[in-house]
């Protein structure tokens, strides 16, 4: 089973939404048909596949979503597309800090 960090962006809300599956096409759906009705991400339709990062297990994927939203910034997200080595840099003291 592959793991994966997904980044939606809302143009509606100028928002991202950030979260972990291992099945991005399915939670892309899930969030643009509403299947969660009190969902934050209901406000968002229609949401956009920003980014997709893949992931060696499900802690890593959790670990890095939970870096990713610490961050609280949507430049450190945009910036994380434009310059994807970031993303080996997190995952690296991410693992060296389990050790």
């Amino acid at each position: 089973m592959d793991f994966s960090v997904y980044i939606l962006f809302s143009e509606k809300l100028a928002k991202f939404y950030i979260g972990t599956t291992d099945n991005v096409d399915k939670r892309l759906l899930e969030h643009n048909t509403g299947k969660y009705k009190t969902a934050f991400s209901t406000k968002g339709i229609p949401w956009t596949l920003f980014m997709n990062i893949p992931c060696s297990s499900s802690k890593q994927a959790y670990d890095l979503e939970a870096f990713i939203k610490k961050m609280k910034s949507a430049n450190f997200v945009r910036r994380l597309k434009k310059q994807p080595e970031i993303i080996s840099s997190v995952l690296e003291k991410l693992e060296s800090h389990k050790r």
